[in-house]
């Protein structure tokens, strides 16, 4: 596999294995790749997260569990509460 990258990233993994963390560039390349997997994990579950207290929403919103704020001293108030 052949991959290019900007002058900018060359530097960066160079620099890189020059700290001696890494002991060439693959490993720099890999370890990039690893954490670019994990953030989109990451990534992925918040969104799973966020669909599922979306549709808690949408049940308690048909199920007419709301509070209408009226303004925004009513939603300080609330948000104090929590």
């Amino acid at each position: 596999m052949h991959v290019s990258l900007t002058p900018k990233l060359e530097e960066l993994v160079r620099e890189k294995v020059e700290s001696g963390l890494y002991n060439n560039a693959s490993e720099v390349v890999r370890e990039a790749l690893r954490l670019m997997q994990e953030h989109d994990s990451l990534r992925r579950l918040k969104l799973a997260r966020l669909h599922e207290a979306l549709g808690e929403g949408d049940t308690d919103l048909a199920a007419g569990r709301y509070a209408v704020l009226p303004d925004d001293d009513s939603l300080e108030a609330f948000f104090a509460k929590l």
